[in-house]
């Protein structure tokens, strides 16, 4: 589910060399873009056509990449479904942009500022440039964190206690239902069933099922500290509202005098 569900060990896809810097810088300057273009959208009739485009761009990298893992030769069933939190986190973010409805932005933002970031930090990827697996994956990983940048952060509509409490349960339900199909289907998606056979930072967490339990209070820990900003931001808002009312309302009585 974290970072530390990723192997220590190497990957096909080498990390931090020259190809993945250049990916990391166009993903850092794609998230400012998209925090400063989604507040100058604010309120424009623009912004809904914008949305709507980034959702067609994600769907174009992500649906294809998803369908060629189902397709390609080396299929397996327990790495090529699409399972994992960050593919659900792509599909949660089309929706997200398409709607604008505090479920689906909830959960991009929790699922795609904390997991699809540790994915392009730590990518597991076995197919090199100009692959189209490998432009979908990170077509797919990109654009789902600057979606998550752009509504939350730029638009300003980062989540609420709701928000995260929806979120925790949708999460929670995942890994329950992770399990149930890797027991059934002798998979092991989210490494939720049993550790990976390579070193991994969940060899920190003690054995099956406390590394899991760990894992969660991890996630609801560092989730809850990202939610408290939003939360303290509504209250100064409704506290600004309310003097402004009550001033409005002060105002009203002395010119009825």
């Amino acid at each position: 589910m974290l970072a530390m569900s990723v192997p220590l060990t190497a990957r096909a896809f080498p990390q931090f060399g020259a190809q993945h810097f250049i990916i990391l810088g166009v993903w850092l300057a794609g998230c400012v873009a998209a925090a400063l273009l989604g507040r100058r959208l604010r309120g424009r009739r623009a912004e809904r056509a914008f949305r709507w485009c980034l959702g067609a761009v994600l769907l174009a990298f992500a649906v294809p990449k998803q369908l060629g893992d189902l397709v390609a030769s080396g299929w397996d069933i327990g790495t090529s479904l699409p399972f994992q939190l960050c593919d659900l986190a792509w599909m949660v973010g089309a929706w997200a942009l398409f709607t604008c409805g505090w479920r689906s932005r909830s959960l991009l933002y929790f699922w795609g500022l904390t997991l699809t970031t540790q994915a392009i930090l730590t990518p597991s990827l076995e197919q090199a440039w100009p692959d189209p697996l490998f432009v979908g994956f990170w077509g797919m990983h990109l654009v789902t964190v600057w979606a998550a940048v752009y509504l939350c952060i730029g638009l300003g509509l980062g989540p609420r206690w709701r928000g995260f409490a929806w979120s925790a349960l949708c999460t929670a339900v995942w890994v329950a239902v992770m399990m149930a199909f890797n027991a059934a289907a002798g998979t092991n998606y989210g490494f939720v069933s049993h550790k990976p056979p390579e070193a991994s930072l969940l060899d920190f967490l003690g054995p099956w099922p406390f590394y899991v339990l760990a894992e969660a209070a991890i996630a609801a820990s560092v989730w809850a500290l990202i939610t408290w900003p939003w939360v303290m931001a509504g209250r100064r808002r409704t506290a600004a509202a309310d003097r402004d009312a009550g001033r409005s309302a002060r105002a009203r009585q002395r010119t009825g005098r």
